[in-house]
């Protein structure tokens, strides 16, 4: 039997997991780390905080799994998107990595889209200036650390800095380096137009590579550290996001999954580039060679319900305690208890500001048509109808952009709950699936791994003969109509407080 490695490397910790070839997980183990805040609105990390997890995970998993290291015939590696790795000409970091949940570079939003145009950004990177994004934090540094970016010598993303260090490769692949905002993302290549306007050197980036491409193999000193086999072969890999879609089998037209963490995603895959000119959603180019997906966010979704279990719903915390159970458990069973529309109570889940549709950061949450009546049971089925609801904001971005999905995979700790997943499916129209894995991004880069290796022939092949859907819920049709009257109603609030909104930031 042959194995892959599939590495994750995550925000709050790295998980690294062994796989056969049919997809069945061997072993795996986790280690976390912190990270940065130096001041209000920064996020920071250090790289070998994410180097020393990976050697320890990647150990730990071969020795609990017993399998021969020479039997390994493939890693893939997985990560957070966006972050900054600036390194000097000996591989020494510069400065702590700027993460993806940074938020220090609107200035250079600015600049950004006054150097290149708004609407030629877009047309090359397919999305607009986000603060997120990589190529702001470039930005921000050789503003406001001149010192630093003139000893800098490559810039590399999360997981390809681990690439680096497992290969001595400078490289990174097609998913993660769309989401730099320096890639010719229809094109599938840096963006000499765009480097050039920013004053930003092509030689400092790597080499790009498609993602199950195999970008360099294993050497002799990361081999002694990991407890791997010399010249073990490391492929692309993928940003978080687009690895999760291939442990979800998302890898053709007419599939799309929806992730409910703190944040939510609706992700579809698409074989023909499809760039939303208003850039409320993103679109990047994904795991499968010559494809692309389309990807709308919700800024708090499974915040939104943890924010009213903290806040609001003691009793049932302290019920669950009592009865040693999940709190979710008991929320869910009283949004159960209240009907569709949770008694004429709407909310809006903008606790965070908002990316799609409205890419407003100053709009925010609200119940609207609450009255003497409602019961913290209506509250909790509110918040997730409204969650609910923006997420199919999301999909009626991307089903106006041509990808319809036949049906929509759900992950995350949302899709957990049979009640959510059914009330997806019912505002959805479509029908929900579980598949039989939760490993997401670790086995989609183990399968991305599989095919570098030789083991399946392509991405499709692979996902079908690997990827099982573990159940189904349908949307009933009388439900679907139900909700679609307080949906109407929901997506006219924003527009009509959206000025409110303004008038409070700028209080």
């Amino acid at each position: 039997m042959k194995y892959t490695l599939g590495i994750d490397v995550g925000t709050s910790g790295t998980k690294t997991v062994l796989f056969d070839t049919n997809g069945r997980k061997i072993a795996s183990h986790t280690i976390e780390y912190p990270m940065y805040q130096p001041k209000n609105g920064w996020a920071e990390q250090e790289p070998a905080d994410w180097w020393n997890a990976v050697q320890g995970t990647i150990k730990e998993t071969v020795t609990k799994s017993g399998v021969d290291k020479a039997d390994i015939v493939g890693i893939g590696i997985s990560g957070q998107m966006h972050g900054l790795v600036m390194l000097d000409a000996d591989n020494n970091v510069l400065r702590p990595s700027i993460i993806w949940c940074d938020q220090r570079t609107g200035e250079e939003c600015e600049d950004i889209e006054r150097l290149v145009g708004k609407k030629r950004l877009i047309e090359i990177t397919a999305n607009p200036a986000l603060t997120g994004f990589t190529a702001s934090k470039i930005m921000w540094v050789k503003k406001h650390e001149p010192e630093v970016y003139a000893k800098c010598a490559h810039i590399l993303l999360p997981k390809d800095y681990i690439r680096l260090m497992l290969t001595g490769e400078y490289a990174t692949e097609v998913s993660d380096a769309s989401g730099m905002q320096l890639l010719d993302v229809p094109g599938r290549c840096w963006s000499d137009e765009v480097l050039e306007k920013l004053g930003i050197d092509k030689n400092l980036l790597g080499k790009v590579y498609e993602s199950p491409e195999v970008t360099g193999y294993v050497t002799a000193e990361a081999a002694e550290s990991c407890a791997l086999a010399v010249g073990t072969p490391v492929v692309g890999g993928a940003g978080d996001n687009a690895a999760a879609a291939v442990g979800e089998g998302v890898v053709a037209d007419g599939r799309a999954f929806t992730t409910i963490g703190t944040s939510g995603v609706v992700f579809a895959h698409t074989d023909d580039i499809q760039i939303d000119p208003e850039g409320r959603v993103h679109t990047f180019c994904c795991a499968v060679p010559g494809a692309w997906h389309l990807m709308g966010v919700t800024q708090a979704a499974g915040l939104s319900l943890r924010w009213l279990r903290d806040t609001v719903c003691t009793e049932e915390m302290a019920e669950a305690a009592e009865k040693g159970v999940d709190p979710y458990v008991i929320m869910d069973a009283e949004a159960e208890a209240s009907p569709i529309g949770a008694n004429r109570l709407l909310y809006m889940p903008y606790l965070m500001g908002e990316r799609t549709p409205h890419l407003d950061p100053d709009c925010r949450g609200a119940f609207v048509g609450l009255s003497a009546m409602h019961t913290r049971g209506d509250m909790v089925r509110a918040v997730m109808e409204g969650v609910s609801y923006s997420l199919k904001d999301c999909l009626g971005i991307l089903e106006g952009m041509g990808a319809v999905p036949e049906s929509m995979r759900i992950c995350g700790g949302g899709g957990k709950s049979a009640f959510w997943r059914k009330m997806l499916a019912d505002v959805y129209g479509v029908p929900v699936q579980t598949i039989e894995s939760d490993e997401g991004p670790a086995l989609g880069v183990a399968i991305l791994a599989m095919v570098g290796a030789g083991i399946y022939p392509t991405v499709k092949e692979a996902c079908d003969a690997i990827v099982r859907v573990k159940d189904t819920t349908e949307a009933e049709t009388e439900n679907t109509a139900e909700y679609a009257k307080f949906y109407g109603i929901y997506t006219k609030l924003y527009g009509h407080l959206k000025a409110d909104f303004k008038a409070l930031a700028a209080l």
